[in-house]
């Protein structure tokens, strides 16, 4: 099977029926097999000689064209396993997502049709779609109907939107004189997203946490008069809902009061654990997010969507279409009733992403969505009981939702450089089993394990067998020291 055009009319790209087919289900086959091996899939691949292999591949434009399934063999079988095991149940690292399959069809119908979503008026029912995803977002984080919002790639990008917001609203020109403060456990991303919006990082302001990890309101206090006292003007606190180090959630309803008494702007970072409060049994665990001004959510984390789908929602829509308005002579008149993304965005040319968010929502449904998040609270909370009797075991921080942090010491591992380097060797002898794969992070001084349960297809037994890991290496660990 070629995949290449007739040769008889280089100029013709457009390919038959039949040959779109042959090519369609050739890539289904393959995609239909990785995810059956998905049960059996390590997890992390092998990375001997990767280097070597990343060399190989630099190679200049192809003059001419290759068969699909030449293609799609490499693909395959060599280079995707060479990675990360991010879809499998045992991906317990970083911040899982897992990538829902309806969102994969909803991407390749959006590819496949080709639709223009920028505007309403190039394709009013698709946009329509994406509102609704954006409303249901909305209701779910309790935020006011005139809340407005966008689909963004990712946390860092709904970021960067929310400060630009926030400092055209509250700063104007005046730029150089805002200060933004945030915790320090807070995304390192904040700071690159403030710089992009004109907000040096010599105006960022890094706040002290408390022994749970928490942004400390005294010391946040402290710094916002210091500025006001030196004739700088703070504008935007930002607080955490779920860090991705040890999975705290900062004091969501002081930050709100303190930014209402200091006419600042609120924005919670809700990228890792904003989703949960789509179960309404969680939300005290949440609570005062909904008064937040401006709300980060990453829907391929909480909600199991693929890589590259974040979103913003702002409580003042106004404040959004104002940073975001424009208009064309090229372009249609804009109309007010409906949802216009270009309006609330900084993209005119875009790729359609609430496509996969409507899709998987509405082929799931809300309940199931539900069940499945309140479950990985419930994997979460159970592992951490069972990790934290493991001998040498140290918890630094049990799951506030569905992510807890630990590290290992024992008498002959005296000292914190030694502590840390037994940690980081515990997180990678769990690893290269195969079955897990778990990460670590340094916080201040000492080097923590985590694990991170936000998988769709992480299930009791996947626990199980992460906690046996632990514990049996762990004691291999200590039988040496």
């Amino acid at each position: 099977m070629s995949g290449k055009p007739a040769s008889d009319d280089p100029a013709n790209l457009d390919l038959s029926i039949e040959r779109m087919q042959a090519m369609g289900e050739a890539v289904l086959a393959r995609v239909m097999a990785h995810h059956a091996a998905l049960p059996d899939m390590i997890s992390r691949g092998d990375y001997t000689g990767i280097e070597d292999l990343c060399r190989a591949l630099r190679e200049p434009a192809p003059e001419h064209g290759t068969a699909l399934e030449e293609l799609l063999e490499p693909l395959f079988a060599e280079w995707i396993p060479r990675s990360f095991g991010t879809p499998g149940a045992g991906y317990l690292a970083y911040i899982p997502g897992g990538g829902i399959y309806p969102a994969a069809l909803a991407d390749f119908i959006s590819a496949a049709t080709n639709r223009y979503t920028g505007i309403w008026e190039a394709a009013p029912a698709l946009v329509q779609l994406e509102a609704n995803a954006l409303d249901w977002l909305r209701e779910w984080m309790q935020f006011p109907p005139q809340a407005r919002g966008l689909f963004t790639t990712g946390g860092s990008m709904a970021m960067f939107n929310a400060i630009a917001c926030a400092r055209e609203k509250l700063l104007g020109p005046d730029i150089r004189a805002g200060t933004l403060y945030v915790s320090s456990q807070s995304h390192h991303s904040i700071v690159k997203a403030a710089k992009l919006a004109g907000i040096a990082s010599d105006r960022v302001r890094t706040i002290e946490v408390d022994a749970g990890f928490r942004m400390r309101m005294d010391a946040l206090e402290r710094a916002v008069a210091a500025d006001r006292a030196a004739g700088l003007r703070p504008f935007m606190v930002f607080s955490t809902a779920g860090t991705t180090n040890t999975g705290a959630v900062d004091p969501l309803d002081a930050v709100a009061d303190l930014a209402a008494r200091e006419g600042l702007w609120h924005h919670v970072d809700g990228a890792y654990g904003g989703c949960f409060h789509i179960v309404p049994e969680l939300r005290p665990l949440l609570a005062g997010l909904p008064r937040a001004d401006s709300l980060t959510l990453d829907p391929h984390k909480g909600l199991f969507l693929p890589y590259g789908t974040g979103a913003l929602l702002v409580r003042d829509g106004r404040a959004l279409h104002a940073l975001h308005s424009s208009s064309a002579g090229y372009l249609p008149d804009n109309q007010g009733e409906f949802y216009d993304p270009a309006q609330y965005g900084p993209e005119l040319s875009r790729a359609f992403p609430g496509l996969r968010v409507w899709l998987a929502l509405k082929c799931f449904g809300s309940e199931r969505y539900r069940a499945a998040l309140a479950e990985k609270r419930e994997l979460a909370l159970w592992a951490a009981q069972q990790v934290a009797v493991i001998p040498g075991i140290v918890m630094d921080a049990l799951p506030q939702l569905s992510l807890f942090a630990f590290h290992l010491e024992s008498a002959a591992l005296d000292t914190l450089q030694a502590q840390n380097a037994a940690t980081r060797a515990l997180m990678e002898r769990v690893t290269a089993r195969g079955k897990v794969m778990l990460t670590g992070a340094q916080v201040g001084e000492r080097y923590l394990g985590r694990v991170c349960v936000l998988s769709f297809r992480t299930r009791r037994a996947q626990m199980e067998t992460c906690v046996q890991h632990i514990a049996e290496e762990a004691a291999r660990l200590l039988a040496k020291v």
